[in-house]
């Protein structure tokens, strides 16, 4: 039976696996138990006047309850709002306002911050998992009816545009299921897999490409709070982990401290970087993969567009990301919009049943990010003959550090406020480790260490700039725009 919202999704779990293991973190749910879990915390936010389309946040690392949590907000038909954990009170405060929750789960330590502090007196109700807290919450559950559609919105991710704001973007059940249930089906997994879901819930793959497609094959979630790669070592023998999707440079990582194959592991996904061929026959070879699959995605576009197939040569899975999946068009155009023969270079665009319903509350961004159904992603791309994808470049100045997003314009906002710098204009630049980092380029008698320690403060790690670099002027064209490209070839 074909899911159309995340409930059927569980639902057809339980059907379909009700003894098997769901989820193990700590302890040991059964599809069937996770069900009943999932039911008793529907209960406890009915207790707490949670409504049919109320947003509800979560602002917690990988944890079972953070499932079960998210499948209750499902349940009830309001829309889930993930917040990124190495967000500060301030980023997340912003998130909870813009989209008006109504709750948010949350944790009362993680990574040395203390959430709960950081929300600070801000008036939205909270529950604190694994406190006396989430206790109560499901004590003074209630009875009540609950309805959810293909068409309820699913969730709102937030992701920040060039113009520094975040923004939310809304996702149907149907968007969701249909897309991860290809996704799912694509690169193979199976209900006797073990998938050590490292990426973090907040993010659309840990979410969606992580618990939420085990649970359509059936897969056990092991869920990983912290990326550390010893841990992740640790755990990949005796958890017996057979799926391990991961940036590139958790994969060299291993291959660099010599390791050898790790019997268990059968299926790797990886993206958002350039990759080498021999990375792939590597990790083939050396750590024993089976199978190794490589895509491209973006929130705005359920988080999939594109993907490798199982059977793709390694020069095909290391150089493109893939092709559409089904139900999806991808096209490279020109700056005039005219679509571009293969070979041709230009702005990645995408029409299909996977675009967002547009940004929560900004109807006017909605409209500059998707014209005539096409979904412009400002990702510069090459499509080549067989409708593979390769993406070159972007139009953006977005940069991604660690295998996060970054957004220069958000970051400058911040390191305006810092006392002495006049003009800021923030650039990626090359790292060997995290992909890409921050270079601030500052107008100003300002110390670049202290600069730092106080973006630490206020913004998550992989936002704050690695190096500051102090410059007379910051470079203009003649419509006073300031052009980063001098900025990164000084970099």
């Amino acid at each position: 039976m074909t899911a159309t919202t995340t409930i059927e999704v569980l639902e057809n779990a339980v059907r379909s696996w009700p003894n098997a293991v769901a989820i193990e973190d700590g302890r040991v749910l059964t599809f069937s138990e996770l069900a009943q879990k999932v039911e008793e915390a529907r209960r406890g936010l009915l207790g707490q006047g949670v409504a049919h389309g109320d947003r509800v946040a979560i602002w917690a690392p990988n944890l079972w309850e953070w499932v079960v949590a998210a499948l209750a907000i499902h349940a009830l038909g309001a829309v889930l709002v993930p917040i990124n954990t190495r967000y500060k009170g301030a980023e997340a405060r912003f998130i909870l306002d813009k989209a008006g929750c109504s709750l948010v789960f949350t944790v009362d330590g993680f990574l040395g911050l203390d959430f709960v502090a950081m929300l600070g007196d801000h008036p939205i109700r909270r529950v604190v998992f694994r406190s006396r807290s989430w206790q109560d919450f499901l004590a003074k559950g209630r009875d009540g009816p609950s309805s959810v559609g293909p068409e309820d919105l699913s969730d709102i991710l937030f992701t920040s545009g060039t113009t520094g704001a975040p923004k939310g973007v809304m996702t149907t059940h149907a968007q969701t299921c249909r897309a991860f249930l290809d996704w799912s089906a694509l690169v193979g997994l199976g209900s006797s897999d073990r998938y050590l879901v490292v990426a973090p819930f907040f993010h659309c793959f840990g979410y969606k490409a992580g618990w939420l497609a085990c649970l359509m094959r059936g897969a056990t979630i092991l869920p990983q709070p912290t990326f550390d790669v010893d841990a992740v070592l640790e755990r990949i023998p005796r958890d017996r982990v057979s799926v391990l999707p991961g940036p590139p440079a958790l994969y060299q990582t291993f291959l660099a401290r010599g390791r050898p194959p790790l019997p268990s592991l059968r299926l790797a996904v990886t993206g958002a970087a350039v990759i080498p061929v021999t990375l792939v026959e590597r990790m083939r070879s050396e750590l024993g993969f089976e199978t190794v699959i490589t895509g491209y995605g973006l929130t705005e576009a359920t988080g999939v567009v594109t993907m490798c197939r199982y059977d793709d040569d390694p020069a095909t899975i290391a150089k493109t990301s893939g092709r559409a999946i089904p139900g999806v068009d991808v096209r490279v155009v020109d700056t005039e919009g005219a679509a571009l023969p293969p070979g041709e270079p230009g702005e990645v665009q995408v029409q299909g049943y996977n675009v967002m319903r547009g940004y929560w509350e900004e109807p006017a961004a909605t409209e500059q990010a998707v014209v005539d159904g096409w979904l412009k992603t400002g990702d510069v791309g090459v499509l080549d003959e067989r409708g593979y994808i390769r993406i070159t470049d972007r139009i953006k100045d977005m940069f991604i550090c660690g295998g996060f997003n970054a957004y220069p314009a958000e970051i400058e906002q911040v390191l305006a406020g810092f006392p002495g710098v006049r003009e800021v204009a923030v650039v990626g630049v090359e790292d060997p480790r995290l992909g890409e980092v921050g270079c601030a380029f500052v107008v100003g008698e300002v110390d670049g260490d202290a600069l730092i320690a106080w973006a630490r403060e206020r913004m998550a790690n992989f936002k704050v700039p690695r190096r500051v670099v102090s410059v007379d002027a910051l470079p203009r064209n003649a419509s006073a725009k300031v052009q980063k490209f001098k900025l990164r070839a000084l970099s």
